[in-house]
């Protein structure tokens, strides 16, 4: 189901457009606010139940431009700067100055990275989990079982029941479907909310 079928069976009152919303994008912008909330999970529920609540009432504009997923994250980044500025402050950042930086010796100082590239890591790492989410549970699961579990084809295969050329054959159509989620996803961490 692409993210207009989607929309337009959550707004005709399918459940199961509402169940596949439910199990692949809810988890997905949890991830998207969770590290923009300072890791409060409770306030990002707050945030996500809010933004989901919101994106529902407000479904019919969904126009198809953008994804569907680029979108919510949209509603969200908006569901966290009113949060912000009725909490009249922004979102905790470490400040770093002369002194704090020359406080350990240089040879005492453990090796960090770089503070950018730390944070284009860790983005990194959220947009895998997220795309991870929305691929197809089939696509999810043996894509798991090679990368996270390091099994081999013939093994996915006897899990699968099925023979090791339609094994990799799933595992090529898993990457593929991951890599263009992927995709979609980072352009969607470039969109000005205000744009949509």
């Amino acid at each position: 189901m692409d993210d207009r079928q989607l929309v337009k069976g959550m707004l005709s009152g399918d459940e199961e457009a509402f169940r596949l919303f439910s199990e692949s994008f809810i988890p997905a912008l949890y991830r998207f606010a969770f590290f923009r909330l300072d890791q409060d999970r409770e306030l990002t529920c707050d945030i996500v139940q809010s933004t989901v609540c919101k994106a529902i009432a407000k479904l019919s504009s969904f126009r198809g431009e953008a994804a569907f997923m680029t979108w919510l994250c949209a509603c969200c980044r908006r569901e966290i700067a009113m949060h912000y500025r009725k909490q009249g402050r922004r979102p905790h950042q470490v400040e770093l100055t002369e002194e704090s930086m020359n406080a350990v010796a240089p040879a005492q100082r453990p090796r960090q990275p770089e503070p950018e590239g730390a944070l284009l890591h860790k983005e990194r790492g959220l947009l895998v989990h997220m795309a991870l989410d929305l691929v197809p549970r089939k696509y999810r699961d043996v894509l798991a079982w090679k990368y996270l579990e390091d099994l081999p084809v013939k093994e996915i295969a006897t899990r699968l029941e099925v023979g090791p050329k339609a094994a990799e054959s799933l595992l090529t159509r898993a990457r593929q479907s991951f890599r263009v989620t992927f995709e979609r996803l980072q352009e969607s961490t470039d969109v000005d909310p205000a744009t949509l």
